[in-house]
């Protein structure tokens, strides 16, 4: 499987010129987990095509500390490629996505709730464009830290 964003672009491009909508989003996605499918589910409904960007193993060693990723970028993406609700997939190696987001101009860009509109990476390519930014609530204590914290605490308390 290949995870550039070339063919992220000219599979973007044929949904264009089909009419339909195409949704956007990013994140680690390092242990997958019942969050991280809920919200790719919901991102989805957003459109008619979702295109995930997946933070590459250097970028999640910037982002969360020389610790992560546990799960390295190309078995991530290769899970997050399998999930029904999710058309494709793409490895970026910035901190944000904003190339991407750049390149794509995805009709609707889509990030958690933890995230404020006014802060959200790339809103402003998306809105000039026409487009739409929203966020989408969590399942709550579901994260990939909160399952590496019980591991350890699981093999600790042993």
């Amino acid at each position: 499987m290949d995870f550039q964003l070339s063919n992220a672009i000219l599979q973007r491009e044929k949904w264009k010129n089909e009419g339909l909508k195409v949704v956007f989003t990013n994140g680690v996605f390092d242990i997958l987990h019942r969050g991280h499918v809920e919200y790719l589910e919901e991102a989805r409904k957003a459109g008619d095509k979702l295109i995930v960007g997946v933070n590459s193993n250097s970028s999640v060693k910037r982002i969360k500390g020389e610790k992560r990723p546990i799960v390295d970028e190309f078995d991530r993406a290769i899970v997050i490629s399998k999930l029904k609700s999710v058309d494709c997939v793409l490895i970026f190696n910035e901190d944000t996505p904003l190339e991407i987001i750049t390149k794509l101009i995805p009709d609707i860009l889509v990030k958690g709730e933890d995230w404020k509109i006014y802060s959200i990476v790339g809103k402003d390519v998306v809105e000039k464009n026409g487009g739409l930014v929203k966020t989408i609530s969590f399942v709550p204590n579901r994260s990939s830290s909160n399952i590496i914290e019980n591991i350890l605490k699981q093999y600790n308390n042993k």
